[in-house]
């Protein structure tokens, strides 16, 4: 018997963002929670795709299925549909480093663009935001060794928040001015090399530990945790399932 992640709370929320529903182009799909069991499957075990359990359908129809919906950025709109950007009290933000499989590599270069080399050979980086609530915001995949604040601007810039919360490696004077900017607060501690400390607030720097508890979270699925992709496309849709479901699926 195959144990289901997908709650008739969850299921709800985001049956709305996906293909084949009724008046949608093209054929009705009937079968779209089973399907997206399947994708979360996959993402949770970290399986190879032949591997797929015969309930399920044939291997590479759910597979090939699964690609066309990350054509069309079907998984990334799952992350807004569990999102609620409305009222944001505070962002955070961090990144982490993902080591790749063997099999991930072999891909042509562009098709592999976030697999890069670092001290510790092969890896992706993902960079997050998420809300004081711990719903993710954004998310962005690049090679493993780029540095955090490389991708800070593109991860807040759209939203609007009380305060940027962020660890020292976000501390640049161009980013903390970007920040205020905008009327919010830069919560991040000054590097130990300045001159002048920035004064910040420790209590709400208490709370940054919510995007760390998420990426803990998220790395329950092996698919992610570790990269098996050899496509960047492939690797970032299972990231975008692990952050739309990683909260809210039954582990």
């Amino acid at each position: 018997m195959i144990r289901k992640l997908l709650s008739d709370e969850v299921w709800a929320r985001i049956e709305s963002v996906l293909p084949g529903k009724e008046g949608d182009p093209g054929r009705t799909a009937a079968d779209n929670r089973w399907f997206v069991e399947a994708v979360l499957w996959i993402g949770r075990t970290g399986c190879p795709w032949r591997d797929l359990p015969k309930a399920f359908g044939r291997w590479h129809t759910v597979y090939m299925r699964f690609s066309r919906w990350r054509r069309k950025g079907v998984w990334e709109r799952v992350i807004h549909a569990v999102a609620d950007e409305t009222e944001i009290k505070h962002v955070l933000i961090d990144s982490t480093i993902v080591r790749a499989h063997q099999h991930s590599s072999g891909a042509r270069k562009k098709r592999s663009a976030t697999l890069g080399r670092s001290r510790g050979g092969l890896t992706t980086q993902l960079h997050l935001a998420v809300d004081d609530a711990g719903r993710p915001l954004r998310l962005i995949a690049t090679e493993g060794q780029v540095t955090d604040i490389s991708c800070a601007n593109e991860l807040v810039e759209p939203l609007r928040t009380g305060a940027v919360i962020a660890d020292k490696g976000y501390d640049s004077n161009a980013f903390v001015e970007s920040i205020r900017a905008t009327r919010a607060k830069a919560v991040i501690p000054p590097r130990s090399n300045r001159k002048t400390k920035r004064r910040y607030s420790r209590v709400l720097y208490r709370t940054r530990n919510i995007v760390e508890r998420f990426f803990n979270r998220i790395k329950h699925f092996h698919r992610v945790a570790t990269r098996y992709d050899k496509l960047s496309g492939n690797y970032f849709a299972f990231a975008s399932l692990a952050c739309a479901f990683g909260p809210l699926v039954r582990m």
